[in-house]
């Protein structure tokens, strides 16, 4: 499992660099590494703005069938006093778009998202059938 603390604006940049690094070495295509990488942007970004902070994980949850990558996102920060409004678009209490959560949602296979004050997790996955998945290139051998 890769964890990171997000503290800074660099904590951010880190954890998107190994999410992206880790759906690289599964195979995943450059649309999929995008995907995860900007969700873990846009979660960690909000746990940074709203609380100050908080903990991501990424974990390979891979199986023989599927390339399965978890992500999980917390933090200790107010929470968000309406969980069914911040996953619509266009609503924000920070003045940005509002984009953020269900765009992150469209982004991922699956998504949850608990929150009350004190605490506030969101758990992703982006899943993709290994039969569908490309292996990466591979240069022939020369022997």
């Amino acid at each position: 499992m890769i964890t990171v603390v997000i503290q800074t604006q660099s904590d951010i940049v880190e954890a998107r660099r190994r999410g992206r690094d880790l759906a690289m070495q599964l195979g995943l295509s450059a649309v999929d590494q995008t995907r995860l990488a900007t969700a873990i942007s846009e979660l960690t970004r909000n746990a940074l703005q709203y609380a100050g902070g908080g903990v991501c994980e990424i974990e390979d949850r891979s199986d023989a069938l599927h390339i399965r990558i978890e992500l999980r996102v917390s933090d200790t920060g107010p929470g968000i006093a309406d969980v069914n409004a911040a996953l619509l678009d266009g609503y924000s209490t920070g003045g940005g778009l509002g984009a953020g959560l269900p765009g992150t949602r469209r982004l991922m296979s699956h998504f949850a998202l608990h929150s009350q004050p004190g605490q506030t997790r969101i758990e992703a996955a982006l899943v993709r059938h290994r039969a569908l998945v490309r292996p990466a290139f591979q240069s022939p051998r020369h022997e």
